[in-house]
């Protein structure tokens, strides 16, 4: 390589083109300059030549992107032209080398968008907009206004913003809206809580979330939607839309014992069986039972759970409220009155019960959220929170139906064609 003149060389930048769905390879020539190749090899510029390095490629890696976005070169005549620049402006870039400086090609009509954030997931697309937002609407922390100047440049704008969204949104509406064409046997369904911006006022506001199993074994995030409360209107109006958009024939709905929850499933889902969460029972009972009986009424508690069949854990159950029934007696006529309810999993083979007597599973994707939320606090509107929480659970969907079922289901089917017959019998 000469370091008189200047050289060039080819970088290849794969592009997804859709909806063909093929990966191409675009070649474009990248020229160095002599200055930069020489300062490479000497000490005293080494660490600053990088960083030009750096520069000047990511500089022609941008002009090559807009003259692919426009269909034309610099100067170019051409009737396939779409667009014209407009010059460019600076953003400063922190990177590992060193700052660089980034000359962003402006167009006269519309905006030129970049493969910056390509590179991430749907997720972390909607999280960086969300902060994006928390910035531009003058409600964000100094720390979100760090993170979005480290992931976006210490400029931008509410039209990039905009352009973002339009990308994202149809495809998190798409998703919550799809037709469920397959069965589902098992349904899981929780609640959580996050803070919203609205007309000037933090609101609160639940997000309802339904998991549901399939016949086949795979786990697929049903639905979610934004309520204002957990009532059972909130609760009503989401399970409604799950059935028009096809969810029939539920045989198990596992959930906490919140009211007005429990009475939208009695309402929607007649002919299903309601398991009540397993893990939420027992902090019902332990909270009623004085503190230095906790620790055993916690283990007579698990024994009953896993008992081989219901009239062994019928037997445990009595034992529980003789024993506790003068010290402990508010636990016991918890324990007592909700026994049925918290045991509905035992209908199933063994094999089952241990996945689908708590909302654990639910409450594993409500912690992911959680993670998340933590940094961005308040979240500057509902869309943002839409958008966000939809991109997450677009992306475990995926990782759900492409990966090992979650459940194999052949032991439940014959199961229930046994029952069948002796019922027909």
């Amino acid at each position: 390589m000469s370091q008189k003149g200047s050289t060039s060389d080819k970088i290849g930048l794969s592009k997804n083109h859709q909806p063909e769905e093929e990966t191409q390879m675009t070649q474009i020539n990248v020229t160095l300059d002599s200055e930069i190749l020489h300062g490479l090899f000497t000490s005293n510029g080494k660490d600053n030549a990088f960083a030009k390095l750096l520069e000047s490629i990511l500089n022609q890696v941008l002009n090559a992107q807009v003259s692919e976005q426009i269909g034309a070169d610099r100067y170019e005549r051409s009737d396939e032209r779409l667009g014209y620049r407009n010059g460019f402006r600076m953003r400063s870039m922190t990177t590992r080398v060193g700052t660089i400086e980034l000359q962003v090609p402006r167009l006269r009509d519309g905006n030129f968008s970049t493969t910056l954030f390509r590179q991430y997931q749907r997720s972390e697309q909607a999280f960086v907009l969300a902060m994006m937002e928390m910035v531009i609407n003058g409600v964000s922390t100094r720390k979100v206004s760090a993170i979005t100047e480290e992931l976006c440049g210490k400029q931008f704008f509410k039209s990039t913003i905009s352009e973002l969204c339009k990308n994202l949104d149809p495809v998190v509406d798409e998703f919550r809206n799809r037709k469920i064409d397959s069965k589902y046997l098992f349904v899981i369904v929780d609640a959580l809580y996050t803070k919203v911006r609205e007309t000037g006022r933090v609101r609160s506001k639940g997000l309802l979330l339904a998991i549901g199993v399939r016949d086949d074994g795979h786990r697929e995030i049903l639905g979610f939607c934004v309520a204002d409360s957990e009532s059972e209107t909130s609760w009503s109006e989401f399970f409604e839309t799950l059935k028009q958009r096809g969810l029939v024939d539920v045989d198990l709905i596992v959930s906490d014992n919140h009211g007005g929850l429990v009475a939208a499933i009695r309402k929607h889902f007649q002919g299903a069986s309601w398991q009540r969460c397993q893990t939420h029972f027992s902090r019902n009972v332990l909270d009623k039972t004085p503190k230095r009986l906790q620790p055993e009424s916690k283990q007579c508690l698990s024994e009953i759970y896993n008992a081989p069949k219901l009239e062994i854990a019928r037997t445990l159950r009595d034992e529980m409220l003789e024993t506790y029934a003068d010290s402990a007696p508010k636990a016991m006529e918890t324990l007592e009155s909700g026994f049925d309810d918290v045991m509905a999993v035992m209908t199933l083979p063994k094999k089952y019960r241990k996945r689908l007597r708590t909302s654990n599973s639910i409450e594993r994707r409500n912690q992911e959220i959680r993670r998340r939320e933590r940094v961005i606090r308040i979240f500057p509107n509902e869309d943002s929170l839409i958008r966000l929480i939809g991109a997450m659970l677009m992306e475990q969907d995926e990782k759900w139906t492409t990966g090992k079922k979650y459940l194999d289901m052949e032991e439940y089917h014959e199961s229930r064609t046994k029952q069948k017959s002796i019922v027909a019998a």
